[in-house]
């Protein structure tokens, strides 16, 4: 098991990540922030997320289908469907503002 202050380690045979597609996902000051908190806490359903982002249920399920495309956030199945970090999302790595955001 890692210790708190060392980085998860990917296991040996997992392909890399599309680096584009992560670099794209986390361009943007909305999914920043939708990023941020569902690497903080519990898996969100969309009318959560696009609360926490401040936008739209429409615009919000967009962020989120973005973030899951780059393999950043998976999606859970259920009664709602519920979003919530992947194996690539950790919030001591990711808990920096973007570039541009006060």
């Amino acid at each position: 098991m890692n210790s708190p202050s060392e980085p998860s380690k990917i296991a040996v045979g997992t392909p890399l990540p599309d680096l584009e597609r992560i670099v794209k996902a986390l361009g943007h000051t909305t999914r920043w922030k939708m990023l941020k908190d569902l690497c903080a806490g519990e898996p969100r359903t969309i009318d959560e997320m696009a609360k926490v982002a401040g936008t739209s249920y429409d615009n919000a399920f967009k962020h989120l289908a973005v973030m899951r495309n780059a393999g950043l956030i998976v999606q859970k199945h259920g009664r709602l469907a519920k979003f919530g970090r992947s194996h690539l999302c950790c919030a001591k790595h990711y808990g920096q503002k973007p570039r541009g955001e006060n």
